[in-house]
């Protein structure tokens, strides 16, 4: 399979969790918890496929860093499926790409990398775009609409995804699928203790049973596998330009299989967060 399809696939799949999580009844800790549960496995599993002998020389000097990263994924997933919880798909997806804006802001202060004109326009046009999409929502988009906890909860993922960004910067000399690997191993193990204390991980259909099972295997094993296996051959600028396939692909699916309503307002947010998200990555 070419490379550039490996990514879209991927990238499809990502974008399809909403409509899953909107279906399965369970609260988002324990949710998040089997996710990554089943995915960790599925991502051992074919780990001899992607198996590089730097992993093992660098692993140590790098476990904190992963450890901290990993807890930071799990309590990043446990928010944006609250988000989706609480408001659309679409909302709940473009307020979590303000992941990059975050870096933008914070690289300089992190880094110590200069903060360009560009960059100020794009985190000025990403801010606009959100004000647009949360200054215009329609209370008919969901039963118990509760948009502006909903966006939070989505700009909390954001914040949390952009700390994972910022520290894989100081990873050095692990490949992207052990880096992946171990964090969703790590966040799994981080969300254990409050699982054993809420005693609340039962699944009463075969429904959720199923769902979830799509959710790790699907949308997190396979949907790494597929990108960590197409980005090895293809150039990162390309990859980076296919990755806005994921929210395009959610506001559809919310669209199409959930009705959620967009209005022009909304769409002109979006293309605002999105098209100042790409101006700040180049």
């Amino acid at each position: 399979m070419p490379s550039i399809i490996k990514i879209i696939i991927s990238m499809v799949i990502w974008g399809s969790i909403g409509i899953f999580v909107k279906n399965i009844n369970l609260p988002s800790v324990e949710l998040a918890f089997l996710r990554a549960v089943i995915a960790s496995t599925v991502l051992a599993l074919v780990y001899p496929m992607f198996k590089s002998q730097r992993d093992s020389e660098n692993l140590k000097e790098n476990i904190l860093l992963l450890i901290l990263s990993g807890g930071a994924i799990g309590a990043n997933w446990i928010l944006l499926f609250k988000a989706y919880n609480y408001t659309t798909i679409s909302n709940a997806t473009l307020s979590y790409y303000f992941a990059p804006v975050f870096v933008i802001l914070l690289s300089p202060v992190v880094f110590k990398e200069k903060l360009t004109k560009s960059r100020l326009i794009a985190a000025a046009g990403a801010m606009i775009g959100l004000f647009l999409i949360v200054n215009n929502q329609s209370q008919a988009s969901v039963s118990s609409p509760n948009h502006l906890k909903g966006i939070a909860f989505g700009l909390m993922a954001a914040g949390l995804y952009g700390s994972v960004v910022l520290l894989n910067k100081y990873i050095k000399g692990i490949s992207g699928y052990m880096m992946t690997l171990i964090q969703i191993s790590t966040s799994a193990l981080v969300l254990l203790p409050f699982i054993i204390y809420r005693s609340a991980l039962t699944i009463t259909n075969l429904k959720n049973l199923l769902l979830i099972a799509v959710l790790g295997i699907v949308h997190t094993g396979l949907a790494y596998l597929l990108y960590f296996s197409g980005i090895k051959e293809l150039e990162v600028q390309r990859a980076a330009i296919l990755s806005y396939i994921d929210p395009i692909a959610a506001i559809i699916f919310g669209t199409i299989f959930l009705a959620e309503p967009l209005n022009l307002y909304q769409i002109i947010g979006g293309f605002l967060i999105l098209g100042s998200t790409f101006i700040g990555e180049r």
